[in-house]
């Protein structure tokens, strides 16, 4: 196994971990995933309800200027949906000629948040936003690093500040000798990619 190799796994070893212990944090706050809904105990829903600030109360202790950026935040609503829609289109037409399995949008986009009863109506949508606009960026981001890592896994010569999970595998930036034997690898692992494989 190479240094790097040992590195992934402990990487991959230290996500596991962390899973597991927002899981047991669950606990800790009284709620369950029930065939992917949320369920909370029923204390538990009594008091966040208590906790929850009305919305005109929320918006009066809001900054003004921060009020006025709303409009600016969610006019990327537009980019976003596009975006959506032109990479479900790439992804439908492109991968199957590539053999690379389709990226599954649920397993990134996370909606939940509005299951809160501890926040009001504006909190929610704004929470139903950022769930949307982040776990869409992350969908998007698997899409492009399986593309990359089909046709082009090779390293940058410099660091790169966040990289997706494929990356690592990509061949040193240099090594002419073998690149088309890595290529070759790169492209068989990414067709052999299974639904829920794609550990983040």
């Amino acid at each position: 196994m190479s240094a790097m190799e040992d590195i992934l796994k402990r990487m991959r070893a230290l996500q596991d971990e962390l899973e597991d212990e927002i899981s047991r944090r669950g606990e800790a706050f009284r709620y369950r995933l029930e065939n992917g809904r949320v369920e909370f105990e029923a204390e538990a829903r009594r008091r966040h309800r208590a906790l929850r600030v009305r919305w005109l109360t929320f918006l009066r202790n809001t900054r003004p200027m921060v009020v006025l950026t709303a409009p600016v935040i969610y006019s990327l609503i537009i980019p976003f949906a596009l975006l959506d829609l032109f990479v479900t289109i790439y992804q439908a037409v492109c991968f199957p000629v590539y053999g690379i399995p389709k990226v599954p949008r649920r397993d990134y986009i996370r909606i939940d948040r509005h299951h809160l009863a501890y926040l009001n109506w504006l909190q929610k949508l704004n929470c139903v936003y950022c769930g949307y606009g982040n776990g869409l960026i992350s969908w998007v981001r698997e899409v492009a690093g399986r593309t990359e890592a089909y046709w082009c896994p090779i390293k940058h010569a410099g660091r790169v500040g966040d990289t997706h999970l494929h990356y690592i595998e990509f061949l040193d930036y240099g090594d002419a000798e073998n690149f088309k034997t890595g290529l070759e690898r790169s492209r068989e692992a990414m067709q052999q990619i299974e639904e829920g494989d794609d550990e983040r």
